[in-house]
């Protein structure tokens, strides 16, 4: 028997963790994970437009550790279960990756606005999806158990995505677009 993707279990709004507990589809925790869903597509997007190979590895790795984060929101807290782990080794990994870049680049002088080009528009979008998903999780935590270092893990891969955009924007030889207050 082939596995089918529809369920039809969610055709009245509400969906299930894992561990078998029923929300509505507006719950903050399907939010929450959905939001980091999307960011894992807008990653996609951004490894796709890069030809750098190793950057490519680099998010290859981030989407798997957003996948464990999705989980681990995916999961009932009222059960105790085993779900995927995020250590804060993946943490460290994203402040090495972002002070090799920061070595390469020039000061920050200005606010930087997103564009100059669209992968490193691209890159911009998954940061600001990134900040919702960090203030979503902030919200949960707010009202139900959430591991701190799934917090943690977002709020530095956002840092992380800015820099790689101004790395970008540098390896494209595009100027970033600074923000310029009007007089």
């Amino acid at each position: 028997m082939a596995f089918k993707i529809y369920t039809k279990t969610g055709d009245k709004g509400e969906t299930g963790l894992f561990g078998g507990k029923r929300l509505p589809k507006y719950h903050l925790r399907i939010e929450a994970y959905g939001t980091v869903d999307e960011l894992n597509a807008h990653l996609g997007l951004v490894r796709d437009s890069l030809a750098d190979e190793a950057t490519r590895d680099v998010l290859k790795e981030i989407q798997d550790r957003l996948f464990t984060i999705g989980a681990n929101l995916a999961s009932d807290p009222d059960k105790s279960m085993s779900t995927p782990d995020l250590l804060d080794s993946d943490i460290e990994a994203l402040e090495q990756q972002m002070d090799q870049m920061d070595a390469h680049l020039p000061p920050l002088k200005n606010f930087i606005l997103p564009g100059g080009h669209p992968s490193v528009s691209y890159c911009h979008i998954a940061r600001t999806v990134c900040r919702r998903a960090e203030r979503q999780v902030v919200a949960l935590a707010a009202n139900e158990p959430v591991e701190e270092i799934l917090l943690r893990y977002l709020n530095r891969l956002s840092d992380y995505l800015f820099v790689l955009s101004r790395k970008m924007a540098q390896d494209l030889g595009v100027e970033e677009v600074s923000w310029f207050a009007r007089k």
